[in-house]
């Protein structure tokens, strides 16, 4: 297991570097392009033009201007939007990525903990009014536009029924730091985690369902009944830990893809300062540094989250270690 998971990491590493290049090929490498102009920004004089080439060394070989940028991003931290008044780009994004932390870990938790439940009592009872009636549910929310739900909460809860005792407690728009206020933290976020999480409740617990029903038949569930083990038991502590492999699977690619931004609508619509309205505010302004700075957030969380669901994988299936 040790190797498999010192294999897992430099594979990772590997795929970091090879997405940065990536990147940085897209963004600064490409023929007839000029970088300069690029992050030096719309109406730049000459003077500024200048120092941006000086600065990246975009009058050097392109190995080298790759290095200076990857060290302004990840070691010095300088990197800096011209576009934005000379602000530092990697400040920008660490003041952002609580936000859109706290919102994707409030909403993963609603979501885990409804969809699971759901599914296996979905799976149990199968064929039963009980059953349709969940899955009609989770289908529901995967086809109600996260937007769309967004705005019906906020006409709800900030318009038309703020006044009464069900809603007067909601806050206005917007962001309200956990270490200010824990309860004024909780209340900011309580309503966009619900919105956020309702796609994926269908989504998963529906999946979750089909895995246990189609392990229903598999041969180590029926030893387990030959067994005389009690059909909970065989389902919680037998089926359910072999579909969770799926479940972990899903999980952790669009829990990376929400805090790498994927939360845009969510952020937009509730006012909240995240990572996705910061790069919709530069692709906007197309503001090139912090455009690319924040592809480069989101593909270092996806990609960890997939070295993170292999380690967990060999913890949930054995098959899985013994192969590795």
């Amino acid at each position: 297991m040790l190797m498999a998971a010192l294999r897992r990491l430099g594979q990772t590493v590997f795929v970091l570097f090879g997405i940065s290049a990536l990147v940085f090929a897209v963004f600064f490498a490409t023929p007839g392009a000029d970088p300069t102009a690029r992050i030096a920004g719309k109406n730049a004089s000459p003077q500024t033009m200048q120092k941006v080439r000086q600065e990246y060394g975009f009058d050097r070989p392109l190995p080298v201007q790759y290095a200076i940028m990857m060290k302004k991003l990840f070691i010095t931290q300088d990197l800096a939007s011209y576009a934005d008044r000379g602000e530092l780009v990697v400040p920008e994004i660490t003041r952002a990525a609580p936000v859109t932390v706290s919102l994707v870990c409030g909403a993963a938790v609603i979501w885990v903990v409804l969809s699971i439940t759901m599914g296996t009592l979905a799976a149990a009872l199968k064929g039963s009014w009980i059953d349709r009636t969940l899955m009609m549910l989770g289908l529901i929310g995967i086809s109600i536009p996260v937007f769309w739900l967004g705005q019906v909460a906020n006409l709800i809860t900030q318009n038309r029924y703020h006044d009464t005792w069900l809603f007067s407690w909601v806050p206005a728009l917007g962001y309200v730091p956990l270490t200010q206020t824990p309860w004024g933290w909780f209340k900011a976020l309580i309503i966009p985690w619900v919105v956020l999480a309702v796609l994926f409740i269908g989504v998963y617990s529906r999946v979750l369902r089909a895995d246990l029903v189609a392990l229903s038949g598999e041969d180590f569930i029926r030893t387990a009944r030959a067994k005389g083990l009690s059909p909970a038991r065989i389902l919680i502590r037998h089926g359910l830990r072999t579909a969770m492999v799926t479940f972990v699977s899903l999980f952790g690619m669009d829990f990376a893809q929400l805090v790498g931004g994927g939360a845009l609508l969510t952020e937009v619509v509730f006012g909240l300062p995240g990572v996705g309205r910061l790069t919709y505010q530069a692709l906007t302004n197309l503001d090139l540094p912090l455009i690319m700075a924040t592809v480069m957030y989101s593909a270092v969380f996806v990609v960890l989250a997939n070295a993170a669901v292999d380690m967990i994988y060999l913890l949930l299936d054995p098959r899985v270690r013994d192969a590795r």
